[in-house]
């Protein structure tokens, strides 16, 4: 009985001839049969975008330009970026912050009409 290796399993097996001792070891670990050197690389976390389109990176410039702000604090800048890390990967902490917030803005208009004091600006 004849083995007849197909051209992938030929070139995984030279791969793995090739690799040190130290990533073999890993590669027994997880099992030969189990490793594929030939897996697409996951995209970064830096690439991901939301709904929009935008990469994180281009939502925060885009949101910091939109405050008409010529100085704002250091802290400031990094609640925007945590924010919208947190949005667009869907972190349950950052969703509950996103819709308190839109409630609470809600809340603030609703007695402003109904007081007829002040903005919503007026109130942060």
């Amino acid at each position: 009985m004849e083995n007849h290796l197909s051209e992938a399993e030929v070139k995984k097996k030279a791969i793995y001839d090739m690799l040190s001792p130290r990533r073999r070891k890993y590669i027994d670990k997880i099992g030969y049969a189990k490793w594929d050197p030939f897996e697409e690389p996951k995209d970064p976390i830096d690439i991901r975008r939301d709904t929009t389109q935008r990469t994180t990176q281009q939502l925060v410039r885009a949101f910091l330009q939109d405050r008409h702000q010529e100085k704002y604090s250091n802290a400031y800048g990094r609640g925007v970026l945590e924010m919208a890390l947190g949005i667009i990967n869907g972190d349950d902490r950052f969703l509950g912050m996103y819709e308190f917030s839109c409630w609470y803005h809600a809340q603030v208009r609703n007695w402003s009409d109904e007081s007829g004091k002040g903005s919503l600006e007026d109130h942060h």
